[in-house]
């Protein structure tokens, strides 16, 4: 059995998990997610943890149980604390500013890139250069800042561009005659 699975996720107050036939719904303060189930994995509530265990003994069910196990501690954690990510915009005139949802940066190119942010996700600039992005659902936190990154990611000679806040950026030596 897969040694993720083997751990239990405690469910604390507040955090209702209910289990149905084909999908895994928590619902907390910090908003609802759901997961689709697969047969492969059997889980059960006991007193407050959720066990998981391989239906089967195929190599696939035992390595289902683990990422269902981690998915769902996931939406746990999500409900109860949220999830954050942060960049930061490094040149010179690269600026961003949100209005409402919408999130408008101004990173070197002749036109502002827009970004509508999905529902549950609130992006913020604490300052012009930096962007957070919160949410319950790691998934739709992570693939937002991976996009918003993707318009233009830090150049290796300069350092310029749009970088995670805890990122290094290895500068290379110019080239030389």
């Amino acid at each position: 059995m897969s040694r993720v699975a083997k751990a239990n996720v405690t469910i604390p107050a507040g955090v209702d998990v209910s289990i149905t036939a084909d999908s895994i719904k928590v619902k907390g303060k910090g908003g609802e997610l759901s997961q689709a189930l697969n047969a492969l994995v059997t889980i059960s509530n006991n007193e407050g943890k959720l066990s998981f265990a391989p239906a089967n003994d195929s190599r696939e069910a035992d390595a289902l149980a683990g990422t269902f196990r981690q998915l769902v501690n996931n939406m746990v954690k999500g409900v109860t604390e949220g999830f954050e990510k942060k960049l930061s915009l490094i040149g010179v005139g690269y600026k961003a500013a949100v209005q409402g949802s919408k999130l408008n940066l101004n990173v070197g190119f002749s036109h502002p890139v827009h970004f509508e942010a999905p529902q549950g996700i609130t992006i913020t600039t604490p300052t012009p250069t930096e962007v957070v992005i919160k949410g319950a659902d790691r998934q739709v936190v992570g693939q937002l800042a991976a996009e918003i990154r993707a318009v233009r990611p830090p150049e290796p000679y300069k350092g310029k561009g749009i970088r995670y806040s805890d990122e290094k950026v290895v500068i290379k030596e110019t080239k030389k005659k």
